[in-house]
């Protein structure tokens, strides 16, 4: 199966308001496969319903046999799906090292992984002990990415990772996407940069309405930039 994720006809609701429309997606295995839409299109909540943060009214959302749709939101992580939400969410209050054992613990990781993302992220080494509230905006990216692989995901879910950072560290998570991809994790990414995309993606979903609207190679992205104006109004 070349399939490491399939959204197949997902409606979701927030309360009484719809926000999915039969929004229908695949992740291919190993494969960086961006999401690109207006703001309020969707794409967050499309991470989210494959969480189970957002319940599924109908459709199905499947992870090679089992169904995610029907476990519950502490349960999904376990199937080797990773998340770094938009504005990273970490425990400000507590260390690098007591975020990152957080992390271990969803699928009872050890020593070996923990020493295996701090290869990835050598600064995190150096601030193990510091509160991560303290750390800056980029380092705290790298936390929450840090934190999340430390499940040893096989797919990992990015909410807008270079948000607010300055270019250096866009390029250190690029590169690090980038790694991740080489190492067959797949990673379905919700960016707004284009030239970001260019840089890592393999596909990309212009997602309008809580609709998949296409899908594309990115090198016919790169053939029709102004496929991004239509969809997303900005270049």
């Amino acid at each position: 199966m070349n399939t490491a994720l399939t959204l197949d006809q997902v409606d979701c609701f927030y309360g009484s308001v719809q926000v999915l429309y039969g929004l229908t997606l695949e992740l291919r295995r190993g494969e960086v496969h961006c999401l690109l839409g207006r703001n309020g299109a969707g794409k967050t909540t499309a991470l989210k319903a494959i969480m189970g943060q957002v319940p599924v009214s109908s459709g199905s959302i499947r992870k090679g046999h089992t169904e995610l749709s029907r476990l519950a939101p502490h349960e999904v992580p376990k199937t080797g799906i990773a998340y770094v939400p938009q504005g990273r969410r970490l425990f400000a209050d507590l260390t690098v090292a007591e975020n990152l054992e957080i992390g271990l613990m969803t699928r009872r990781k050890g020593e070996a992984t923990r020493e295996d993302v701090l290869r990835l992220f050598p600064v995190l080494r150096e601030r193990l002990n510091q509160r991560s509230g303290t750390l800056s905006g980029g380092e705290q990216q790298m936390l929450a990415m840090a934190r999340a692989l430390c499940l040893e995901p096989d797919v990992l879910l990015l909410d807008e990772p270079t948000e607010g950072l300055q270019p250096s560290m866009i390029e250190r998570i690029h590169e690090t996407v980038s790694a991740l991809h080489n190492n067959g994790v797949s990673v379905l990414l919700v960016e707004q940069r284009l030239h970001a995309v260019l840089a890592v993606a393999a596909r990309v979903s212009f997602i309008e309405n809580g609709r998949n609207r296409e899908t594309v190679d990115v090198g016919r992205l790169r053939e029709d930039p102004d496929m991004v104006h239509r969809y997303v109004g900005v270049g």
